[in-house]
């Protein structure tokens, strides 16, 4: 009969026991709760705030990083918009002298050897545009050269010797023997350029600024 007694009375301290522990528990936690946010706030206060730049060193240097990232970027965008430039045609501002596929300056009495009658050859003319010299029947080199760069779209334009005349490659546009258009889409005759002998030999190109011979009216390259 004791011993029950005794059993019941510590089933019954028990729930007590456990109480008390859950409640020393929440006084503990509700005690370190406080300290950890006074030790974060302490921790805030000891940041350096020398080590924070001001706006101003920040302004100056989110401008040197623009500056840096701006310049290059400049340079690609000249160099894009570049190709975008249309292939010149016509004569520069002065007299240039006409250069073969070497790049070395033409000599007419060399050029004459080697370039019989009716021929009609490329060479780097004003500006550097392909030009073609002409070499006459009696066998002298003719007065003007001609632009290649075909009006239409700027290509190239051929010499066809078979047919006596200029056939574009590329959309099929023609001139005659002279430049002068003769089939479309090209809108206009080839640019001419004056072509003249210096006194060393020097086969020189020079603007065509005169009316157009073969049409009559002012020259639309000048």
């Amino acid at each position: 009969m004791a011993f029950a007694l005794s059993t019941s009375a510590s089933v019954c301290a028990a729930p007590k026991f456990g109480a008390n522990t859950r409640g020393l528990t929440s006084r503990k936690a509700a005690a370190v709760a406080p300290k950890a946010v006074k030790g974060a706030r302490a921790m805030a206060g000891t940041v350096n705030t020398e080590d924070v730049p001001d706006m101003g060193k920040r302004n100056v240097m989110n401008l040197l990083l623009v500056g840096a990232l701006g310049l290059p970027g400049t340079s690609l965008l000249g160099g894009f918009a570049y190709f975008f430039v249309p292939p010149s045609a016509g004569g520069g501002g002065a007299g240039q002298a006409a250069k073969d596929a070497n790049g070395n300056e033409i000599k007419k009495g060399s050029w004459l050897k080697t370039h019989l009658p009716g021929d009609r050859t490329l060479s780097q003319g004003l500006k550097g545009d392909a030009t073609y010299i002409i070499v006459k029947d009696d066998g002298s080199i003719e007065n003007y050269g001609l632009n290649a760069v075909c009006t239409h779209l700027g290509c190239v334009v051929p010499w066809n010797k078979a047919e006596n005349k200029f056939k574009c490659p590329c959309h099929g546009s023609q001139y005659n023997n002279e430049g002068k258009v003769i089939r479309g889409p090209a809108p206009l005759s080839l640019a001419l350029a004056h072509a003249e002998i210096d006194a060393n030999d020097t086969v020189i190109f020079s603007p065509w600024t005169e009316t157009d011979f073969r049409t009559g009216i002012p020259p639309w390259w000048k």
